[in-house]
């Protein structure tokens, strides 16, 4: 919200200097994002009349003026502003004035002499308007001081608004936060209603309930529209960022920035009746102010004459009706249209509108009327006419109603840690407009229409924090001892899992929680997925329900950056659908691709393949102490015969192997990707460690080799050795897998080394030879398993 400090306060009386005013708007919430100090600086400035122009004689684009400056006599003055004109009003920069870096001297231009400069907007620090000289209205005093006939100096103030605060789009809503503030109070607003003289009236007609349950309008006959914005109406226009584009059109937006209350102005004699609001209709088109044309469809309000769309409700008016210089007869109108009717629409459009940036945070539902009998007071004042009846239609039951919020005492000073007096309590909330009565624990407050961010005992003491003063409020630290608790050992902290990936030569990765549902239908994962209601785009419309589809994207998108050799892994949240509410489960997982090292000069290159990222993920469980399983799976997603479900202590925790080539091939990729994804907390769970003395007697080693069939694997026979070796087997090996001569095709040759130890004697032959035999015998009963000849 832009405004011109003078503006603010002619609605509040305050001696307040300017710095103290701006420190005061952020102290209360409403932060000053920008203050710019207008016309502080213009002395030797004055308004001057261009009486005569003729050609330069030496430049095609200057012009020679005779110059009327009053009492500083008649000036010659060259001049090349394209809008240089005989009878045209402008600032004269007098000998000797300052204007930004330039002193004014006599000089002689192509050999003519000039003794002074006309100046633009821009030149003298008002506005950015550069495109010629500043054009001042007819009745300028010629000779007076430019700054004196503007009232300036002058700052244009910008404040930063949160959304909660839409009363605050008006200078007034302001003022009232001020006056809270500075302990004044605000001004009475000239907007008492004007006397019909004529019964010219148009008939209204709501069809859109809740969205627009009020309309007021009013006709106004015998308009001289073709007649100047004051100087003093255009110059606040200007100040707040508004350019001056036409009598009519600069009154209305004029009291929307008063007020906070958009406006629009109809020609009377375009339009047939009656004035209407009701949904839009699939296709309906509109020719709009800005020269676009809008393709409507039912979630559009439309204003209507006789059932002719005419206007974009709350957002922007129609082309066909709009007001011009030859319009006689005008119909004023104003509305409450409900936010959520509203939100949305103009950027659909691909539109901002200042009327939809208020109406989408919310407009008092009572300004209609009053903003229509303001309008009408500055143009019968300025432009003249006959008005009409104030003509309103209104749906009582879908209007907001203000409701009494309860503030207690006790909980107040509660809340903020002070004790506020009552009397400056009261003083406070009646200061910003509200109706206070008093009760023996507190108060009963009612918020006025305007205020639609007041609405529990939590915003009433925040106003009081914030009028009152944060700055009043004591600091204090909170008391007591903060009680240090030391980590679970039974728990392995994330760091470490993080630690322990980024070791062994992979980058953390952080993708959004939501994925293209896109990527789920290559993944076939779309059934799990959970929409969201409201998404941040379509690109991101579904919550994820795994992190390889974030991962294994971000991936790709390194490769096909050159970046042959990837390694990612990422901790995050999944989501799958509960019966309450959304499940969310933390995991972790990783993807790889390219070569098995690193190129170098000590190894040779080797592909990466399922072994080393199942050694990587093994390195992950020794950090709980423990050893995962692996049993054959192929879920859609998977390469058949090289993924593998992931289990600890016989539950299933997930999955590592190799996409599958046909997503693979999906997905872009031209490189084999391996991945895993396991939940992460039974991978962070350890048992409790415990001390244990170390055997003081020796270790025995027996090496056996096992003909068995291919499809027994080796989680199998390793479990089978563990079940029949006892308590003395201290670890099995896998060191040696063979196929070919001397092995039967469909099976193949492990040999494996069997640590034998005991704790209380020394192992003699006969007892290694038993455990031996018992490991035989059980693997050749139930695998098949023969000793290797």
């Amino acid at each position: 919200m832009k405004f011109p400090e003078s503006w603010l306060r002619q609605h509040v009386n305050t001696t307040a200097t300017r710095e103290e005013l701006a420190a005061t708007l952020t102290a209360i919430g409403l932060e000053v994002e920008e203050m710019t100090v207008l016309g502080d600086a213009l002395d030797g400035v004055v308004v001057a009349r261009i009486v005569e122009c003729a050609k330069h004689p030496e430049a095609d684009k200057l012009q020679v003026c005779q110059v009327d400056a009053g009492t500083h006599g008649m000036l010659q003055i060259v001049c090349g502003a394209p809008n240089a004109r005989p009878g045209l009003i402008a600032p004269l920069a007098t000998i000797g004035t300052q204007v930004g870096e330039l002193t004014i001297k006599a000089a002689r231009l192509r050999g003519v002499e000039s003794n002074g400069m006309l100046c633009s907007a821009k030149e003298l620090g008002l506005d950015a308007d550069a495109s010629g000289l500043l054009e001042l209205p007819a009745d300028a005093p010629v000779g007076a001081p430019l700054a004196d006939y503007l009232g300036l100096p002058d700052a244009s103030i910008e404040l930063k608004l949160t959304p909660n605060r839409a009363d605050c789009f008006g200078v007034r809503g302001i003022a009232f936060d001020v006056a809270a503030a500075l302990g004044s109070s605000v001004e009475p607003l000239d907007a008492a209603p004007v006397a019909a003289a004529s019964e010219t009236a148009m008939a209204i007609a709501l069809q859109a309930g809740e969205a627009a349950p009020r309309f007021v309008g009013r006709v106004l006959e015998g308009v001289d529209a073709a007649a100047a914005t004051p100087a003093w109406m255009a110059e606040r226009l200007r100040r707040s960022g508004v350019r001056p584009l036409s009598f009519l059109v600069d009154v209305t937006q004029y009291v929307m920035l008063e007020l906070g209350q958009p406006m629009h102005a109809y020609d009377r004699d375009l339009l047939v009746g009656p004035i209407g609001v009701r949904l839009a209709r699939e296709g309906e088109r509109l020719a709009l102010l800005n020269g676009t044309e809008a393709t409507l469809d039912p979630q559009f309000l439309a204003i209507t004459d006789a059932d002719r769309v005419v206007g974009l409700a709350g957002i922007m008016g129609g082309a066909d009706t709009k007001v011009t210089d030859a319009t006689r007869n005008v119909f004023l109108e104003a509305a409450h249209f409900a936010p959520a009717a509203i939100i949305g629409r103009s950027r659909k459009l691909g539109l901002h509108t200042d009327a939809g940036h208020r109406f989408e945070r919310g407009v008092d539902p009572e300004l209609p009327r009053i903003a229509v009998e303001r309008a009408t007071r500055l143009i019968l004042g300025i432009a003249g006419g006959s008005p009409g009846p104030v003509i309103e239609a209104v749906l009582p039951q879908h209007l907001p109603q203000p409701k009494a919020i309860q503030l207690r005492r006790a909980r107040l000073a509660r809340v903020l840690g002070v004790q506020v007096a009552d009397a400056e309590v009261e003083r406070i909330l009646r200061a910003l407009g509200l109706g206070v009565e008093a009760e023996a624990d507190g108060w009963q407050v009612t918020a006025p229409t305007r205020r639609f961010d007041l609405a529990i005992e939590e915003d009433l003491i925040e106003e009081i924090a914030r009028i009152h003063g944060y700055d009043a409020i004591p600091t204090s630290l909170p008391g007591g001892a903060t009680r240090l608790v030391a980590a679970s050992e039974t728990r392995v902290p994330e760091h470490d899992l993080r630690e322990q990936l980024v070791a062994r030569d992979f980058l953390e990765a952080i993708n959004y929680a939501f994925v293209d549902a896109t990527w789920l239908d290559a993944w076939q994962m779309r059934d799990v997925g959970l929409p969201l209601a409201n998404p941040l785009s379509a690109e991101l419309g579904v919550m994820r329900p795994a992190l390889l589809p974030g991962l294994v994207a971000a991936l790709g998108r390194n490769t096909a950056r050159q970046q042959p050799r990837v390694r990612l892994f990422e901790i995050g949240k999944v989501f799958a659908g509960g019966n309450d509410a959304p499940v969310e489960t933390l995991r972790i997982a990783a993807v790889a691709c390219g070569g098995a090292t690193a190129e170098q000069w000590g190894v040779g290159a080797r592909a990466l393949d399922f072994h080393d990222l199942k050694g990587d993920l093994e390195a992950l469980a020794a950090q709980a102490g423990t050893t995962l399983a692996f049993q054959p799976s192929a879920p859609p997603h998977a390469h058949p015969g090289r993924s593998a479900e992931v289990l600890r202590d016989g539950v299933r925790i997930g999955w590592i192997g190799q996409l599958h080539p046909r997503l693979q091939q999906a997905l872009g990729l031209d490189v084999d990707v391996l991945a895993f994804e396991l939940d992460l907390a039974p991978l962070l769970a350890r048992p409790l460690p415990r001390a244990g003395a170390l055997s003081r007697f020796p270790s025995v080693r027996r090496d056996l080799a096992f003909v068995v069939p291919e499809a027994v694997s080796w989680a199998a026979l390793e479990a089978g050795v563990r079940a029949a070796a006892g308590a003395s087997l201290r670890e099995v090996r896998l060191f040696d897998r063979y196929v070919g001569k001397g092995v039967e095709t469909g099976f193949k040759s492990l040999a494996m080394a069997l640590i034998l130890q005991d704790d209380s004697r020394t192992l003699t032959d006969r007892d290694v030879d038993a455990v031996v035999a018992s490991v035989v015998a059980a693997l050749e009963q139930e695998h098949g398993a023969a000793i290797r000849r």
